[in-house]
Parts: C-alpha cells; structure tokens; sequence
C-alpha cells in the first residue's frame, strides 16, 4: 500500500502542523503529496487549502495575513478560509466583495493544540482523549519528518517483541526476549491492545518516573485509531501515567511527519517536560533508526511477499482492517 494511490486515506483527519506555528503567518504543508497551505484567520480559526492562488498560480503560503484573511504575495489577492477570493485590491471600492472565484479548500480543526485536516469527508472524528477531560499535562515532544510509511510506525508501535532488540540501550529487557500476552478489542476505526511488559528501568527514566528499581513493569492500553495515529497509555506500579500519542502524518509515500505528544498524571515540579522528552528521544530515535530502512509500500495482502509471527498479531489487524476498509470505499 502506497499512501498517494490509496484514495481511502483522504477521508482521515491527520495532524498538519502546530497552531503556534501559524500566528505569524501562512505555511506549506504536503498532505498525501498535495501541497497545502496552512494557516489561521482573523477570529482564530484554522484553514487548510491548495497552495496556489487562482490568479497566476503563485504559492498562497507566500503570502500573508491581512486584516483576518489570506493575502496572495503575488498581487495581493485576499481569501477567507473556504477558499473564496474576497478582495482584489486592483478593483475600486465600490466593486470590492465576495467573488465566485477561489481555490479548494478542505476542513480543518484546531485540536491538542495542532490543526488537523481531512481532505475528504472524514470516516470518523478526530478521536477524544480521556487525559484531557482528566485535567493531565500536555508536552509537545516531537514534530519531524521520517522517512518512513505511516503503516510500518503503527506497527511498530504495536510490537512487543521488538523491544529486546531495537531498545536494547534504553528500557529493553534482553532477559525477556518473548513477546508478552496480549488481548485485542477492535472497534470500527481501530481496536485496543491491552498487554503487560516487564523493561529495564534506566537512570534517565528513574528520574522521570520517580522509580529506584532496576526493573519495571509497563502496564499498556494501546488504542490504533486507522489509518496512521495511536495512543499508549502506560501505567507504572507507582500510579504514574503516561499516555503518548504518535500520529505519523503521510507527506507523500516515503515520508510522515511525526507528530507526538504525551499526557501525564503529574506535574512539572515531578517530573520536568525537559526531562520527559529527553527520555522520549533516546526511544524514538532507536525507532527511527530501523523504520527508516523499511519498504514504503507495506503489502495489505501477506501472502509469500511478508512473513509473520504470532507477535505480529496487532500488525496483522491493522493490514485486514485497512484492506476491508479498502473493501467497501470501492464496493
């Protein structure tokens, strides 16, 4: 499965881009190998439309904010956020307003503090996360670009078996190569993995957890929400809970952008964010490392191209849900 030539994953909403990004003006973004142009308009609220003015096609994200509208910085053409052309600053005033023309504009929402768009009419919402209506912290970890299929990080994020080996400098357990149990519920736009993992307990985590122990125990509800976003809720025998949300934004077939965040049951005094995502990092850059030298095109139908094993269960789903999906956008 190539992002680009699947029609299906234009009906998900993505994270793009974080709103603090925008308030000094519009951005490029490419979504699914569309180019985009991000931004905000004069009440606050987010846009997403195709790069590309209507008038002598010059980029949109090159222009600016005017007056709560988008300013083409070719010759200054203004948009509203439904990508209706609203000003022309070359007619006189008595025949400035709204024009039937424009360029194609998509929905946008403002969400966890990063705008997120759906090219096209969404399957399902933006997914509700319980850590905010439980009044946790929010950290922003990590927004770049990986080369790497949105599927294969899902997947990973997924895989017990792999923390023996590729976390072997951080947090895994290479006296419990074994993949741990684990039960499945799926839902209409996912499923939840519930599992248990024991792992090593650094000096770096020691301080983030609050733990002495040389060993823990991760206990992990693991939510997939299709096709490229999923959410890890930890829990650790202290009461602490850390809850990492990954979402792998398809830029084109070979590229997400990662967008990453996590919630956590405590504060600042506890634990510093600084210190939280320094941890973050030393695991996502070992994720990073073996991903990015993956196929991009990940085979929905196994059979003789791919072979598995039964802690690949998780990965498994996710490639027949997504291929059902497939199933009924084309029946």
């Amino acid at each position: 499965m190539l992002a680009t030539a699947t029609p299906l994953l234009t009906r998900f909403w993505y994270p793009v881009m974080p709103m603090a990004m925008l308030a000094d003006g519009p951005k490029p973004f490419r979504l699914l190998g569309r180019d985009l142009v991000l931004w905000v308009d004069g009440d606050g609220q987010p846009a997403a439309m195709d790069d590309r003015c209507c008038h002598r096609t010059a980029k949109l994200s090159k222009g600016f904010y005017a007056e709560g509208r988008l300013a083409c910085g070719y010759h200054g053409w203004e948009y509203g956020r439904d990508g209706s052309v609203l000003r022309i600053p070359q007619r006189p005033p008595e025949r400035q307003g709204p024009t039937r023309m424009g360029t194609r504009a998509y929905r946008a929402e403002a969400r966890y503090g990063y705008l997120w768009v759906a090219l096209d009419n969404p399957l399902f919402p933006v997914p509700e996360f319980e850590e905010e209506a439980e009044g946790f912290r929010r950290i922003d970890e990590f927004y770049e670009p990986w080369t790497c299929a949105g599927l294969r990080l899902m997947e990973n994020s997924f895989d017990n078996a792999h923390f023996s080996f590729v976390h072997r400098a951080s947090f895994g357990d290479q006296g419990h190569p074994e993949p741990a149990k684990l039960e499945i519920e799926e839902h209409p736009d996912g499923f939840l993995m519930i599992t248990e993992v024991p792992v090593r307990n650094p000096e770096i985590q020691k301080k983030v957890l609050r733990m002495e122990n040389d060993e823990t125990v991760r206990s992990m509800r693991g939510r997939w929400y299709m096709p490229f976003l999923r959410k890890l809720r930890i829990r650790y025998p202290n009461g602490l809970s850390h809850s990492i949300v990954t979402a792998a934004t398809p830029i084109d077939d070979a590229t997400s952008q990662v967008v990453q965040f996590v919630f956590r049951n405590d504060t600042e005094a506890d634990a510093k964010a600084e210190d939280v995502i320094a941890f973050d990092r030393i695991v996502t850059n070992e994720d990073r490392d073996i991903l990015e030298s993956t196929d991009p095109d990940v085979p929905l139908d196994q059979s003789g191209i791919e072979f598995n094993m039964p802690s690949d269960r998780p990965g498994v789903l996710m490639r027949r849900m997504l291929a059902a999906a497939l199933a009924r956008e084309a029946a």
